[in-house]
């Protein structure tokens, strides 16, 4: 069952979620996998950073497996089920990240360079990998983390939610006008299919309700 919770901010959700976390923890020699989700700019970024740091998790980002060798034309063409079904290379997510941490194995993989975008609307990997120690917990965080393809592999699936206009003023603040006006255009369509169609609220274990920051280290992530 779904535990939804209006909380007063994003400590009282990161308590929460590692409460559960350490529930599941308790008869269990495998890492737990927990998935953070949520539409772009709901908080879930800062919060996964948060659960990660409280608990020694290991973090892995979604979005570092975009499918940043799609260009722009490609992605216009898609319906939003079909943008749903590859923006995220999961192949790529399992075998260079949450494949080797749940052997308990050092992962390795390259995230996209999102300075480097080409005229097309592709971006190369960048040079330096990401790399990430095993762990007891991983964190794996992104709008597109719990898509069923890969949910067998998560124990804990958390749905973050906040106000559109919350939302978008978050976004706002951290992206050009130009950039954001062709990335709603491209990319909303695809999070309201996902969000009601593939992953409804109904679907998640913990769904986390209005939670405002805390004290945002980072104000290009969440």
């Amino acid at each position: 069952m779904p535990s939804p919770g209006s909380m007063s901010s994003l400590r009282e959700a990161r308590d929460l979620i590692a409460s559960r976390i350490r529930e599941l923890r308790a008869d269990r020699c495998s890492p737990v996998v927990v998935a953070i989700n949520g539409r772009s700019g709901t908080g879930k970024s800062v919060l996964g950073s948060m659960v990660a740091e409280a608990l020694g998790a290991a973090l892995v980002r979604s979005d570092d497996f975009y499918a940043a060798h799609i260009p722009d034309a490609e992605w216009d063409s898609m319906s939003a089920a079909e943008k749903v079904a590859d923006v995220i290379d999961r192949r790529r997510l399992h075998a260079e990240a949450l494949g080797p941490l749940l052997r308990g194995e050092p992962a390795n993989w390259h995230p996209f360079d999102f300075a480097g975008v080409r005229p097309d609307g592709t971006y190369p990997l960048c040079k330096e990998p990401v790399r990430c120690l095993p762990a007891p917990v991983v964190v794996l965080e992104g709008s597109y983390s719990s898509q069923p393809e890969i949910v067998h592999l998560v124990d804990l699936s958390v749905l973050v939610e906040s106000p559109q206009d919350a939302r978008h003023r978050r976004v706002s603040a951290r992206e050009d006008a130009v950039f954001l006006s062709s990335w709603h255009a491209r990319w909303d369509e695809a999070e309201d299919y996902f969000f009601s169609q593939v992953r409804p609220k109904s679907s998640f274990d913990v769904v986390v309700v209005g939670a405002r920051r805390a004290k945002n280290p980072n104000p290009k992530l969440g």
